[in-house]
């Protein structure tokens, strides 16, 4: 537990109105009994705790205190090793939420005008990628995969030639977003980094798509029992691992200012990359279906991509969030429920709750869709003749 000096000073820090000041007698402790003024009237000077010439740790805007309150109270909690290492009180009790309430939704905050300008830009995106990218006659996607093919006849190093490249921009962009955003802007960063990972996913996705059965078949389970209801509850399961973007899908299309999120609740008190986890998931269960030797090069590519990207994302957030990241990568974990299994994680009695909100519900909606969709995605991919 952290000390009593402590503890009350970041309460009152906390508590206190910015314009109320005390002017304490020297010799006499603020927190005397025999004080009479209001013990939430007070502002402490810091230089009573702290020795001189040394900064106070942290500087609180009056407009995070909420969020940094939550920070300041796991902060000395880790510190003083009351929670074992999970972040808790030592006494069974909910741990503080140091990151950001993930999924969160509340629709009183809502701007139509924000949501206008999403689905206009949204569609302004659709419109320039066909024409840019995806449209064989005006676009440069069949010469860019043409010209990556010409560089193997085995469809499978093709396959993983492609991952490489989309990784490469993808997580390159992303280990540059810091200098980048300081350079452009955040909104204008992000623009760029999508405008360039969009149309090589496309590309990937495209290709697997019509060379998935050109490989050298493997296996054949699609007609074993259970089979089918495996794959696609797997996938379903996937799914909602893979897209924690679309807790704010504002800042996706750069509506909103883009943030670099240190989220902790909902999906990510299982695992801190569901991303990772949901990308196993998806190509485990396509690879057993299709069973052959692309699906298995495909499958190598987007895993080993994912697991660079946790690394990378891990490494992001800790200079990013500093000692905030730390305590929840403690209480969290990559492999999905160890963190939990072992103690570090305390779910909240209703944690259900995190899970009843519309990104998730949206996500449902969608996988749903996606799969009835199959048969028009893989028609609109055969006619591109990638």
């Amino acid at each position: 537990m952290a000390s009593s000096s402590s503890t009350l000073v970041l309460s009152t820090l906390l508590s206190s109105h910015p314009h109320q000041t005390l002017n304490p007698n020297k010799n006499k402790s603020p927190f005397s009994s025999h004080t009479k003024r209001p013990f939430s009237s007070l502002t402490l000077k810091v230089s009573t705790f702290v020795k001189p010439k040394q900064p106070p740790p942290f500087h609180i805007p009056h407009n995070h205190q909420i969020r940094l309150s939550r920070q300041f109270r796991a902060y000395i909690t880790v510190r003083d090793g009351a929670d074992d290492g999970g972040g808790g009180d030592g006494d069974g009790n909910e741990q503080p939420v140091v990151g950001e309430d993930s999924a969160e939704f509340i629709l009183s905050k809502q701007k139509i005008s924000s949501w206008v300008y999403f689905t206009a830009i949204l569609g302004s995106v659709l419109f320039i990628l066909n024409v840019a990218w995806i449209d064989n006659s005006t676009g440069f996607g069949k010469p860019f995969v043409d010209a990556v093919s010409e560089l193997s006849d085995s469809k499978e190093v093709v396959m993983l030639i492609l991952i490489l490249i989309f990784a490469i921009f993808h997580s390159g962009l992303a280990s540059l977003r810091d200098t980048g955003e300081k350079l452009i802007g955040e909104r204008a960063y992000r623009v760029l980094f999508a405008g360039t990972s969009l149309p090589l996913a496309v590309s990937t996705v495209v290709y697997f798509i019509n060379h998935r059965y050109d490989g050298v078949q493997l296996w054949e389970l699609k007609n074993a029992f259970g089979v089918h209801e495996f794959v696609w509850l797997s996938n379903f399961i996937s799914f909602l691992f893979l897209y924690p973007s679309t807790f704010n899908l504002l800042e996706v299309a750069a509506v909103d200012k883009p943030k670099m999120h240190l989220w902790e609740t909902g999906i990510m008190r299982i695992t801190r990359h569901p991303q990772l986890v949901g990308q196993v998931i998806w190509c485990l269960a396509h690879t057993i279906w299709i069973g052959n030797s692309v699906a298995v090069a495909a499958s190598v590519g987007l895993i080993g991509h994912h697991l660079f990207g946790a690394w990378n994302g891990d490494r992001r957030l800790a200079v990013r969030h500093g000692e905030a990241f730390e305590v929840v990568k403690r209480r969290t974990s990559i492999i999905p429920f160890a963190a939990i299994l072992d103690g570090r994680q305390k779910l909240p009695k209703d944690y259900y709750k995190e899970f009843i909100r519309l990104p998730y519900l949206s996500i449902t909606a969608l996988t749903l869709g996606a799969y009835f969709a199959h048969p028009l995605m893989q028609a609109a991919s055969f006619r591109l003749h990638w």
